[in-house]
């Protein structure tokens, strides 16, 4: 349980930068295209087709949120409770959960550490005398609920005889790394300490993944961020830069 909180404390505490670097560029982006392009659509607004096509789209939207501002408003509160109410429910979770398994090196990851949990708690009873067969009915859920039937099916091999480390890596229950570990531990008769020796080893390459990760994804997130807002910049003094060409 202590380590799984403090998994999660390092997961959490690596997150806040990006997403407060998130918040406040998702701020300063929503004031532009609410309440600084909607002034410049007035000032340029009988210029017609002088203005640049791109710089019209975006003056068109500054209208559009002047004339209608209360119901984008109203749309964007209702947008956030919308989201927030449909994440509080388990099965929106249980989808997310499944499509984030689906990206190649992310899906991986959260299956790993899906299978670190799963090795601890495992280590654990076993340590405490429990026998495999009961221990794997008392782990169950922590496993997400696209494995239960690989662990019925290794639970059924090991109760019928065949090695745990057979049984786990024939049912997709291993890594390259476990399955190894779990083949020492069959032969030096120490399985629980090696359960949770492994789920140290994968706990620990976790949280590197999760540093490299985030040291890549700050920078690409403040380009990407300040790209957008050079971008408004640059549409809405675009017609500044065109009158000042057709006077001269």
């Amino acid at each position: 349980r202590s380590q799984a909180d403090l998994m999660r404390k390092r997961i959490v505490g690596a997150a806040i930068y990006p997403a407060m670097i998130l918040g406040v560029g998702s701020l300063v982006i929503a004031f532009l295209l609410l309440y600084v392009v909607p002034r410049f659509s007035l000032v340029f607004q009988d210029l017609g087709d002088r203005i640049p096509l791109m710089s019209r789209l975006l003056l068109q939207w500054g209208q559009f949120a002047h004339a209608h501002w209360a119901g984008l408003l109203g749309g964007g509160v209702l947008m956030v409770a919308a989201v927030a109410y449909a994440l509080g429910r388990p099965e929106v979770r249980r989808a997310l959960g499944q499509m984030i398994q689906r990206i190649p090196r992310v899906g991986e990851a959260v299956r790993v550490y899906q299978l670190a949990r799963f090795y601890r708690a495992l280590g654990m009873l076993q340590q405490a005398g429990i026998p495999i067969v009961s221990a794997l009915d008392m782990v169950t859920g922590l496993l997400p609920p696209t494995l239960h039937p690989a662990l019925a099916a290794a639970r059924r091999d090991i109760g019928e005889g065949r090695s745990i480390s057979a049984a786990f890596e024939s049912h997709g229950l291993t890594t390259a790394v476990s399955v190894r570990l779990l083949r020492v531990a069959e032969r030096t008769g120490q399985m629980g300490e090696m359960l949770e020796r492994t789920a140290g080893f994968h706990d620990e390459d976790i949280s590197q993944s999760i540093e490299w990760f985030i040291r890549l994804f700050e920078p690409l997130l403040m380009i990407a961020i300040g790209i957008v807002i050079g971008i408004v910049v640059l549409l809405m003094y675009a017609p500044i830069f065109e009158l000042a060409g057709s006077i001269q």
